[in-house]
């Protein structure tokens, strides 16, 4: 009995051992790169591409520029009494900046007040010597020319109080120009000159400049060829305008996106002759005062949406001996067969493909260094990050699409040539 159960365990033994190895097996098949497999078959990675809408969106380098600008001057010269602001703090549209020594033009004004009063002192008088004389002249009592010289006496007399309430008007405006005050909202900068300092009407330097950085504007430029390019393929219909605004997106210099959207204010309408680029305009709110003007930045303007694209992982697109995007694709009894691509742009780590894909095309993506033309393979889905361009999950053997399922805008690369680079470039 005891030599039965004994050569009953060295049984079970390599039995067990046997079960073990081919379980772990088939988990290594599940999840390890594609590779030589067996019976010279490779093992390829593939992604299925589908038709969907894909936002075509041009990325553009700028700067950041205050929305308004104002440079703040004297409008009357004297003595500044004092700063009434504290350098690079907000100020309001109003408020006031500088004193400037209101004495010689209080007195002014006091002066051009008494002219006023003079002058009008003298309109009641001349006012009753007309409508005497015109009760005079019809009795002949007064001859006409004395009528006329008292008409023309109240018409100064007139005058003279429009003339004197004019410069009542320029004292007062003069006075109040001693008070400097904000013309716009915004951030002030710091003070080129100390109170005691004296300034003139209009001098060239300015006293300081305020900034309105919420919103803010973002400067940048596009090639006119791009410009063409869009407008080509809005009117073959590849393109479709998503709205009447457009919308724009912001990264930062450090890599981050920024958290408000903003929209196009204009274009330029030419072309710069030196640069063949024209200016595109774009305005963002700023409440948190993160961006400030001359900040280096990227916006990416959405120009469109392409209905029904394919996108393809670059990892899969590379260049034959003649320069022409190809990639290697799975057919449907997992033959590899390679396609001539016509590629228009790139979308994050993808390629827009205008032609030579179809629906359910299955891509190589990974193991296509192991796989040729007309070569049988065995397919594996795999994910690739959009993010980063890499192969994120490995999945099982991928089944192959019902016959026919990429004939849609496919074009075949016949005659295509078989020299096929790593490093494809737009």
């Amino acid at each position: 009995m005891a030599s039965y159960r004994s050569a009953r365990s060295t049984l079970l033994v390599p039995l067990f051992g046997l079960f073990l190895a081919l379980a772990g097996c088939d988990g290594q098949d599940a999840a390890q790169p594609p590779g030589p497999g067996a019976q010279g078959r490779p093992q390829v990675g593939v992604v299925t591409v589908r038709p969907q809408s894909v936002a075509i969106t041009a990325e553009m380098p700028g700067r950041t520029t205050a929305s308004l600008v104002a440079e703040v001057r004297p409008q009357v010269g004297g003595l500044v009494k004092s700063r009434l602001f504290e350098e690079g703090s907000e100020v309001k549209a109003g408020d006031a900046l500088y004193q400037i020594d209101p004495a010689s033009y209080r007195a002014a004004y006091d002066s051009a007040l008494a002219s006023q009063q003079k002058a009008e002192a003298g309109v009641p008088s001349a006012q009753s010597k007309v409508e005497r004389y015109q009760g005079l002249i019809k009795q002949n009592a007064v001859s006409k020319q004395d009528y006329d010289d008292a008409v023309a006496s109240l018409a100064q007399a007139q005058a003279d109080v429009a003339a004197a309430q004019a410069d009542v008007d320029t004292a007062r405006i003069n006075l109040d120009y001693t008070r400097i005050t904000a013309p716009i909202g915004g951030r002030i900068d710091k003070s080129t000159l100390t109170p005691g300092a004296l300034v003139t009407a209009s001098q060239d330097t300015a006293l300081t400049t305020i900034r309105t950085l919420d919103p803010i504007n973002v400067d940048v430029t596009q090639s006119s060829t791009n410009l063409l390019a869009l407008r080509q393929a809005i009117r073959d219909g590849r393109i479709k305008i998503s709205g009447a605004t457009v919308q724009v997106k912001l990264e930062l210099d450090n890599g981050e996106t920024y958290g408000h959207s903003g929209t196009l204010e204009f274009t330029s309408a030419y072309v710069d002759q030196g640069t063949g680029t024209y200016a595109v305009r774009a305005q963002f709110p700023n409440p948190e005062r993160l961006l400030l003007p001359g900040m280096y930045v990227r916006a990416v303007v959405e120009e469109g949406v392409a209905p029904n694209s394919f996108l393809v992982p670059q990892r899969g697109v590379t260049r034959n001996t003649k320069g022409e995007p190809v990639a290697l694709v799975v057919t449907v009894d997992n033959k590899v067969e390679q396609r001539v691509l016509s590629v228009s742009r790139t979308v994050g780590n993808n390629w827009l493909v205008d032609t030579g894909i179809g629906n359910g095309d299955r891509v190589i993506v990974e193991g296509s260094q192991f796989a040729r033309p007309g070569q049988d393979v065995t397919p594996v889905d795999v994910v690739v990050d959009d993010t980063t361009g890499e192969v994120r999950e490995r999945g099982r053997q991928s089944v192959a699409p019902p016959a026919g399922a990429g004939e849609a805008k496919r074009q075949t690369a016949a005659g295509a040539s078989a020299g096929v680079s790593t490093n494809p470039s737009n």
